[in-house]
Order: structure tokens, then sequence, then C-alpha cells
């Protein structure tokens, strides 16, 4: 948003630029070329002045002489004609000169000016000088007055120093432009961090919450006041709902801490109670209460270990998921050769540096290698692979070759209690997955579930790298 933002700003500051720049650039031109053409135009009524007095053959020497001089001053090209056309004078010599020449021929396009001179008319305005042209512009001044027209003055005047005025006014006018810009761009730049501190802020904070991390605030107090007061009415939210929250954990905590002496105590003495009961009916009725309490007695462990996991109050560190994997591997083995399955492992020598909460690699691998044996059928196989993903995180699968899940069921083994309606009869909380999952989330990771084919089922947990 803050680019889109800047990017507004410098388009808008860039059209209004422009829009002062080029009417006073195209000023400046249009002024400078009026200035020559006052300047020269007075020569050339001058000129005019001194043939409209030639009588006598010194006369015309004398302003052959002065156009002469003028056009060696200048370098320009001066012809002074008739109103037959004939020339009377002319001095100059290069382009200007051949440009003036030009002109005095009336039956030529350039020649428009010399029958306008003739029919009294002055030249009143010349092509706007830019730095790229024109070179050479004309002048025609008639000789004599109204009926009395006697001739015309024609000059082909070079407009390099006129050109040269206009360009290093522009190159200045476009140097303040780019300066003026640049300082607004700052201003701007400058404005949009203050506008966008704030939003930012509360985005983050924003990100952090729905990541887990309830003591996420926003911290920034810049920005206009309806920022600064949503910013207080946010952490105002987020306090309430991490109270809230933590209110609810405590109260699982509690009651599952609470619940779990009495319910040792209840086991305990269905156990001692066992050897007085006579077979039959009854002791199997005994054994189920006993399955059942103990049972209970899971998933009050379970909830306990959910509840510490989601109170966040363990630190990220960093750790090596390869070691944690191999050694969880290893301690598995012989439980998996005693349910009849093969477990495999392809792990590699190398490091795989993570940051996640304490021992959080082999903490949700225990879950998901506990899950493996309870619905692998007996002679299957159960592979867990471990490398470095291409962001740098530590990738660590589990695949096996059981009987699997559908498809419109697997989003239900991340939830608590949730269990598959195939699998409702083994034994099991429901939670261990759902555990590894928040480990997972917490630790700034993932754990996704998929399908294996032909059969069977692929768990992959990424955990994220350390810095």
């Amino acid at each position: 948003m803050r680019r889109r933002l800047l990017a507004v700003l410098m388009v808008l500051m860039g059209v209004a630029a422009l829009l002062l720049c080029v009417p006073l650039a195209d000023a400046y031109a249009r002024g400078r070329t009026e200035h020559l053409l006052l300047q020269r135009r007075s020569e050339a009524v001058r000129f005019a002045d001194l043939a409209d007095r030639v009588r006598t053959v010194p006369d015309r020497q004398e302003l052959s002489a002065e156009i002469g001089r003028y056009a060696q001053l200048y370098g320009a090209g001066v012809v002074v004609v008739d109103t037959a056309g004939a020339t009377v004078a002319r001095a100059g010599t290069g382009r200007a000169a051949a440009v003036a020449a030009d002109a005095a021929g009336a039956a030529t396009d350039a020649g428009a000016d010399t029958r306008r001179a003739l029919t009294g008319r002055s030249t009143d305005r010349l092509p706007t000088l830019r730095p790229w042209g024109p070179r050479i512009v004309l002048l025609a001044e008639p000789v004599g007055r109204d009926e009395r027209v006697s001739g015309a003055v024609l000059m082909a005047v070079p407009t390099g120093a006129a050109r040269r005025d206009v360009a290093v006014r522009w190159a200045l006018i476009c140097t303040g432009a780019v300066a003026a810009f640049a300082a607004a761009a700052l201003v701007a730049a400058g404005i949009a961090r203050w506008l966008m501190r704030p939003v930012l802020d509360l985005d983050r904070a924003v990100e952090r919450l729905a990541a887990g991390s309830l003591q996420a605030r926003a911290a920034s107090d810049t920005g206009p006041p309806e920022l600064r007061r949503l910013r207080r009415h946010f952490n105002a939210m987020a306090e309430a709902v991490a109270h809230s929250i933590g209110r609810q954990r405590d109260f699982v905590a509690d009651a599952s801490h609470q619940l779990r002496n009495p319910l040792a105590t209840l086991v305990l003495r269905l156990e001692n109670v066992e050897p007085h009961l006579a077979p039959g009916p009854g002791r199997a009725e005994h054994a189920g209460a006993l399955d059942e309490a103990e049972r209970l007695e899971e998933l009050l462990d379970g909830l306990l270990a959910l509840a510490r996991v989601e109170s966040g109050t363990a630190g990220l560190e960093d750790q090596d998921a390869s070691r944690a994997v191999r050694e969880r591997v290893a301690a598995w083995r012989p439980v998996f050769a005693h349910a009849g399955l093969e477990l495999s492992a392809a792990v590699p020598p190398q490091e795989l540096r993570v940051r996640a909460l304490p021992d959080a690699a082999g903490r949700i691998l225990d879950a998901l290698l506990d899950n493996a044996v309870k619905f692998v059928p007996r002679g299957g196989r159960v592979e867990v692979y471990a490398a470095c993903g291409a962001d740098g995180s530590a990738v660590v699968r589990v695949a096996d070759d059981g009987p699997g899940v559908p498809e419109d069921q697997r989003e239900l083994l991340l939830r608590r209690f949730a269990r598959s309606p195939d699998h409702q009869n083994v034994p099991g909380s429901g939670l261990g997955l759902a555990i590894a999952d928040e480990i997972a989330r917490v630790s700034g990771g993932r754990l996704d579930v998929g399908g294996r084919t032909p059969r069977g089922l692929v768990v992959e947990l990424r955990l994220p790298a350390a810095p």
C-alpha cells in the first residue's frame, strides 16, 4: 500500500511539474523570439531609412558599407531590393546570405516575405525559437511608407545565440523542476511513511496474533489521530482476547490437573478390587471399566500437553532436526518390531538446523509414529524421510502403506478429539495429531496430511530454518 500511495503521489507531482515547467519554458522561448525580432527589426528599419534616402552613387556605397559591416558582425545576410525585385545592395556570405537572396526572388516560396514588405507591411512575427531550431529566421522591412514604398530590406538572421539562451534557460527550468520534484518526493515519502507506519505496525500485530502470539500488540504511536485511536482500540481488543483465551486454557489445564489425582486413585482401587472378583461377567465389566479409566487418564494427559503448547510459555530455540529424527526412529524401532511393522528412515548426515519449540521435531515425530503403530496393519511398512527444503526449512515426512484415510476425512485428522469413522474402536484420545499440529504452528511451521499411491497416508512436517 505504501508503494501504491507513493506511486500515486509521484505521478501527481510529476504531472504538476510538467504543467508548470512546459508553459514556463514555452513562454521564455516566445519571449526570447520576440526580443530577437525587436532587436533585428530596429536594424532593418535603419537600413530601410538609408535605402529610402539613396539618390546618388555615394548614397548607394554608404548603404552597401553599412549592411556589409552588419553582416560581418552578426553573420547575417542582407539584401535590398526595389519594387521590381531587382537587387539594390547585398551583403553577407554563407547560408544566411543564400536565404536572403532566395527571399529576394519574388517568384519563390520564400519571396512571400518580400511581396508582403513591398505592400508596406513589416515582419511582425517569427517562428518560436527552440534549442533545435530554426537556425535562421527571415525579416522583411518595407523601404518607404504607404503609397511611397520603393523597395524592401530582407535580413536572414542566424539564431545561434538566441537558441543557446533558450537552451540554458530550459536547462535551468528542468534543473529546478527536478530539484523541486526530488524535494516533493522526499516530503511525499515522509508523509507516506508517517501515514503507513501505524498501518504496517497494526498489520504485523494482527499477523502475530493470528499466528497464536497473544502478547502481540501494536506499538507505533505515530500517524493521524484516527490511526492512533485505531491502535488503542486494537490493543484493547487483543488484551481482551488474550485474557479470555488465557482463562480458558487455565481452566482446561487446572481441570485436567485436578482430575488426575482422583482418577489415579480410582484406577488404583479398581486394580486392587480385581483379585477379589470371582470369574464371570463381573470380571469382564471390571476390565472394561479399568480400560475406560486408563483412557480417561490418557485424555487428561493430552489436554494438559495441549494446554502447555497453546500457552506458548516455552520460547523458540535452535536445534538439529536430523538428530532428533534419528534418535526417535531408533527409540521406536523395538515398538514397531513388536507390532510386526517395518520402520525405515532416510536422514541426511548433515545437520538440519531449525528454530522451534524445544524438541519440537522429536515430539511431533513421536505423535506421528504412535499414530502409525495404531493404524497400520501388521506386516505394513512405515518410512521416515528428512531433508532440507528449497527455502531452507526442515522437511520430515512419515509415509505408510496402511489403509489410509479418504480425502474428504483427512482434514479431520488435525482436529481435537476427531477420529475417522473407520477407526472409532482404536485406542486413543484423538489429540495426538492435534497436539503435533499445534506444536508445528507455534514453532512457525506446519503439518500437512495427504494420500499415498496406491494406498496409505503421508504426513509432512515443515519447520522453519534457524537464522
